[in-house]
Order: structure tokens, then C-alpha cells, then sequence
């Protein structure tokens, strides 16, 4: 719907209670240039780092191809109905996510302001890992890839390359004292033809205790965290991720200035390009040698993992934090949409897209595991690993081995930092949009706002590109967007369905694209939704483990307390807003009084005039083209 629309039909209220103008009615707002812009941007949003790294790992560890049945059971219950939902609320509302939720159910604004903390949070690690994908794009411009041996500077005794059976007993066997004139004693590794100060051996010399150079790669040159001793010891900044960070953040900033007229552009790169580095990394791995077994033992189906609780609520965290709601990211791009957009057939085909993906990745994944299993004379289970030491160890090590490897390395870390870009793009947005909705002075300032919202993001992050980043990164990562995010969405699930009301969603949903979800949509919302969200906290906290608890030497006592602070900060959002709204009511009330102004949708309090005829509380206005009531 234009902004300019004002073309209206009054009708009586028939028993419901009275609905004003339109949301949107005399609002200029921007819309997506082309449908497609949109599109890529919501499945460049959902489809991250996580669709590599982590969902093939879990389907190998939940039973292979039998925890495809708890993940679409999960999908079709609470995934894809809470991705409809939050894209049928961006649409309808127009508008980012705290004057959207200021809008549906008063009383629960502070939604809308604890998603926009969660996501200015995320972006304080989030392009840390991008500026780790372009740390190693920038290295792979090499005719040797530097992390192929050890007969580096940084590699120390217990380094082997793959296939050598070498133990750490027997490296000692090659290693003789090397004369100096200083105090410390060095070694000379023969094998390796390297030198190394015993001072500088932190690494516990343990029977069959070996790294790879890619390993070693990552964690002795890339971050450095030999040089840290953990979260009280962070070291000095290492600048040339701070560089690489930086350039992450200008790419993001002439991405995003404009609003959806730059981003709109960037994407049909930025989300299309890494499935076209999927599927020649697909090629590539089914051709090696090994790659049928990596594929086996990702997809060989164990149905007794079908009845451990675990592996339902692995599903659904895959599923909830994949697709993405409650970022506050759906409703921004959502509310750039024209208002009669097809948004049931965008959720079903952008959600669908975004879990295929998954699931072709890990052909790509475990393919080349299973080539490194093969090269080694490992077994899989000791090869394969999720998070950031897939990407930057795992794969790398295979692909270091691979003829052409250069080429390999390029495309593989523009594909992770084209993947995270979206999804960064999406966490931005959803912070500008929504601020820029509710406090108009931001938005004709969005250029300069930009700007000083990535200068504090990167200032922040340039902790996560000290020596002992690492630590840093990992606490982010914990707190920042897990109980915090999950919380979020529970009180979105309860007020629009049992405050707001499933069947207003409903009606809401029909004047946008002519027809209203159906029973199952509905139940699943209403019930299924909240179940959910429910299960996966109640299970997490209960599984709750301290990071001090895994290593207090790394991560101090105070550790968990910064963390849970910081996931405080965003969760208080909900009650301090709902107590300050409750105070500000008007006039004298009741507190009962009070909850029901809070609980009653904005635009049924509106009193607004289109065509010169006033709507008053027992009329309803609607566009032209939109059906009175007794018409549906």
C-alpha cells in the first residue's frame, strides 16, 4: 500500500470491537524496488553461517537422516508459523519492531525494545567472525596456502601434516638442543626443519596429543591466543583483524545508508552467490576420494536417537535460531512490503529455501570430511566439528590438499563472508528501522545515524580482535542473543495470540492477500508456538553450564555474571517499558483500567478522518479495494 492512499469505505461495526484507519493511512514510507529485493533479502538474512556449520554436524550427531524427522516436525509446529507470523505482522503494521509492538499490545513495547538491544548486541561479535572470513580471504592470495605444513615460524613441535602417523613420543626422538646465547633452551624439530623456545611451548606434550598447520594457523597467527591468558588477560589489539574489521563495517555502511534502495542491490549478489560456491564445492566434494563414507555417516538414519529428548530440542534450536524470528529483522524488511503482498507465499518459499540449504550443505561439509578421514587414516568422528573450527581448521586443512587449492581457499571464505553479510545487513536493519520508526529525527538523519551506530559497534568489537578475543567472542556469543532472544519471541507468541488475538491476526492476514490462514495455522500459533519457545528454555536451563564451569582459568568467576548482565539488560526491556506505560496512562483509571487501554491494539483507541467523513468508535474505514466485512 502507498503511502498516499486515503481513498476510503466506512461500515458499521459488526460486534467487534471498533477498528480505525488503516495503519498505514497517510504514511510515506519506502518499498522494496522490486519483490525479488525482498526475497533475497529475508533468505540472505535466514540462510547464515549456521546452515553450514552447524546443522550438518547436528544431523550427524541426532541419528543422520532420522533427525530430519524431528527437525520438520519442528519446522511445520513452531518454525514456519512463527516466520509467517512475524513477516504478516511487519507487512500489516509497516512499521520496525518497537512502534509495531507500541501498536499491537501497548502494554509489551518494550518487545520491540529489547529486540533492537539484542540485535545492536549481536553486531558486537557477528562481523568479528566476517573479518575473520576475509583475514583468510586475504592470506589465500598465495600460490601456497600458509597453513599446508609446518615448516612455519609459528608452528610449534607437535604439528604434523595430515597422513603422518608421527606421535609426539617419537617427535621428541627428532628433536636435539640447539645452542643460544640467552638463557632459554631452544629445540630444533629435524622433521620439520623448525626452531622453537621451550618457554614458548605452552602446549601440554601429551602421548598422540598433535595439531594440524591449519590449526595452529588459527589459533597461533590468526588469533593469537597463545598470547592471552584468558578473559583478564586480553593482550594487545591485532590490527590486522581490527583492518579487516573495519573493512567489514564499510562495506555495511554503503550497503545500508540508503536504506532499502542500496541493500535491495547488494543482496543479489551477496545472497546468491554463495549457492553458486555450494554447488561447485558440492561438485568438487562428491569427486573425492572418500566422500561416499562422509556422506554415510551424515546420513545414515539411527531412529533411536528419535526418542532421546535431546534431539527434539537440538531440532527446534536449529530451527528457531536459523529462520530468525524475533530479531526484529522480519518485521523490518516486511514492513517495506506493499500491503496486499503475497506474504503467505513468501514465508512458505523463503523459510523452505532456507532448510534445504541446510541440508544440501552438509553434502558439502561431509563430503570433504569425509576426504579428510580418508587422507588422514582417522575415523570421521575424530574429523568432524562445528562452529568456527569447521570453517577455519576443518575445511581449510582439506582444501589446502586439494590441486588448485588456492582457488578453492578464495571462493570458500567469500562464500562464509557473503554468507554473514546478509545476515549482518538484516541485524542492522532491523536496529535502524525500528529506532527510525519510532523517533522520525533518526530517520532524516539515517546517513549520519548509520554511521555513528557502526563506529560503536566496531569500537566494541575491536575486543574481539585482541589476542584474547576469543574469550570475548565466545561470551557474546553465549549471552548475548540465547535465553535473552528466546524470551523475546515466547511474549511475542502469548500477546499476539492470546492478547492481540488469533483471530484479529486473522482478519488482519485476509485484508492483506484475501484469504485467512487456516485452522492449522491458527493451532499452531496459538498452542504449538508457545509450546515451542517453552520447551527449548526450560530444557536450556536446566542443561545450563557456567562457562567458569568449563574452564575457570580462561573464564573467571565474574565470567557469567557479565554475561547474564548483558542478557538482563535486553529482558528487563519488557517490564520497565510495561511499568512506565502503565504509570504514563491518562487521566484517572484503575489499575485494571490501565491493563485494558495497554492490552487494547492502538489503532482501536484512533479517531481519523479520510475523505472528510470522521470514523468514530462504532465505524470502521477500509481502502476501496479491501471487502467490508460481511463481503468476506
Amino acid at each position: 500500500m502507498a503511502g498516499g492512499e486515503v481513498k476510503k469505505t466506512v461500515v458499521p461495526n459488526g460486534g467487534r470491537e471498533a477498528r480505525a484507519v488503516k495503519v498505514g493511512e497517510g504514511e510515506d514510507r519506502e518499498t522494496w524496488g522490486k519483490k525479488v529485493d525482498f526475497l533475497l533479502s529475508v533468505i540472505g538474512f535466514a540462510v547464515d553461517l549456521a546452515n553450514v556449520w552447524r546443522f550438518p554436524y547436528l544431523c550427524y550427531k541426532n541419528g543422520g537422516g532420522a533427525f530430519l524427522v524431528p527437525y520438520c516436525v519442528m519446522l511445520v509446529l513452531g518454525g514456519i508459523p512463527l516466520f509467517f507470523m512475524e513477516l504478516a505482522l511487519g507487512q500489516y503494521n509497516r512499521k520496525g519492531a518497537i512502534t509495531c509492538w507500541g501498536r499491537l499490545v501497548p502494554l509489551f513495547k518494550g518487545v520491540g525494545f529489547q529486540v533492537v538491544c539484542i540485535a545492536f548486541y549481536v553486531d558486537f561479535f557477528y562481523n568479528v567472525i566476517l573479518a575473520w572470513s576475509l583475514r583468510f580471504f586475504f592470506a589465500s592470495f598465495t600460490t601456497a596456502l600458509p597453513w599446508t605444513n609446518c615448516g612455519n615460524e609459528w608452528n610449534t613441535p607437535n604439528c604434523r601434516e595430515i597422513g603422518s602417523q608421527v606421535t609426539v613420543a617419537e617427535t621428541w626422538t627428532n628433536i636435539t638442543p640447539s645452542t643460544s646465547s640467552s638463557s632459554s633452551i631452544f629445540f630444533h624439530d629435524n622433521t620439520t626443519n623448525t626452531t622453537a623456545s621451550l618457554d614458548s611451548m605452552e602446549m601440554a606434550l601429551t602421548p598422540n596429543k598433535t595439531t594440524s598447520p591449519a590449526e595452529e594457523y588459527w589459533t597461533r597467527v590468526v588469533l593469537q591466543s597463545q598470547e592471552s591468558g584468558g578473559l583478564s588477560d586480553l593482550g594487545i589489539i591485532k590490527w590486522d583483524l581490527a583492518l579487516c574489521l573495519l573493512a567489514v563495517y564499510v562495506i555495511c555502511y554503503f550497503s545500508l545508508w540508503k536504506g532499502i534502495s542500496t541493500s535491495g542491490k547488494v543482496v543479489w549478489f551477496t545472497a546468491v552467490f554463495p549457492y553458486v560456491v555450494l554447488f561447485i564445492l558440492l561438485i568438487r566434494g562428491v569427486t573425492l576420494p572418500g566422500a561416499a563414507e562422509g556422506i554415510r555417516y551424515y546420513l545414515k538414519p539411527d531412529f533411536s536417537k528419535i526418542w532421546v529428548a535431546e534431539v527434539w530440542v537440538d531440532a527446534a534450536t536449529q530451527i528457531f535460531f536459523s529462520l530468525g524470528p524475533g530479531f526484529g529483522v522480519l518485521l523490518a524488511f516486511a514492513s517495506y512490503n506493499k500491503f496486499h503482498n503475497n506474504v503467505y507465499k513468501d514465508a512458505m518459499a523463503t523459510s523452505l529455501i532456507n532448510c534445504c540449504t541446510s541440508f544440501v550443505s552438509g553434502f558439502v561439509i561431509f563430503s570433504v570430511l569425509g576426504y579428510m578421514s580418508n587422507k588422514s587414516g582417522k575415523p570421521i568422528n575424530e574429523v568432524v566439528e562445528e562452529g568456527p573450527g569447521l570453517v577455519f581448521v576443518v575445511y581449510p586443512e582439506a582444501i589446502a590438499t586439494m590441486p588448485g587449492s588456492t582457488f578453492w581457499a578464495i571462493i570458500f571464505f567469500m562464500m562464509l563472508l557473503t554468507l554473514g553479510l546478509d545476515s549482518s545487513f538484516g541485524g542492522s536493519e532491523a536496529v535502524i528501522t525500528a529506532l527510525s520508526d519510532e523517533f522520525p529525527i533518526i530517520g532524516r538523519n539515517r546517513k549520519t545515524f548509520v554511521a555513528i551506530l557502526f563506529s560503536v559497534d566496531f569500537f566494541v568489537g575491536l575486543a574481539c580482535c585482541t589476542q584474547g578475543g576469543f574469550y570475548v567472542f565466545t561470551v557474546l556469543d553465549r549471552y548475548a542473543a540465547g535465553y535473552s532472544i528466546l524470551f523475546a519471541v515466547f511474549c511475542e507468541a502469548i500477546a499476539v495470540s492470546w492478547i492481540y488475538g488469533i483471530d484479529r491476526l486473522r482478519d488482519d492476514i485476509r485484508e492483506m492477500i484475501g484469504f485467512a490462514p487456516g485452522v492449522y495455522w491458527r493451532t499452531c500459533l496459538k498452542f504449538f508456538a508457545p509450546a515451542f519457545i517453552g520447551v527449548i528454555i526450560v530444557y536450556g536451563l536446566i542443561a545450563y553450564k557456567p562457562l567458569s564451569a568449563d574452564d575457570p582459568e580462561k573464564y573467571p568467576w565474574w565470567t557469567d555474571l557479565i554475561g547474564w548482565g548483558m542478557a538482563g539488560s535486553s529482558m528487563i526491556m519488557i517490564p520497565f517499558v510495561a511499568i512506565y506505560k502503565i504509570i504514563k496512562v491518562p487521566g484517572p483509571a484503575s489499575f485494571s483500567q490501565r491493563i485494558k487501554t495497554l492490552t487494547t491494539p492502538w489503532r482501536d483507541q484512533q479517531v481519523s478522518v479520510g475523505n472528510g467523513v470522521r470514523s468514530e468508535a462504532n465505524q470502521i474505514m477500509l481502502n476501496s479495494d479491501t471487502p467490508a466485512p460481511d463481503q468476506v
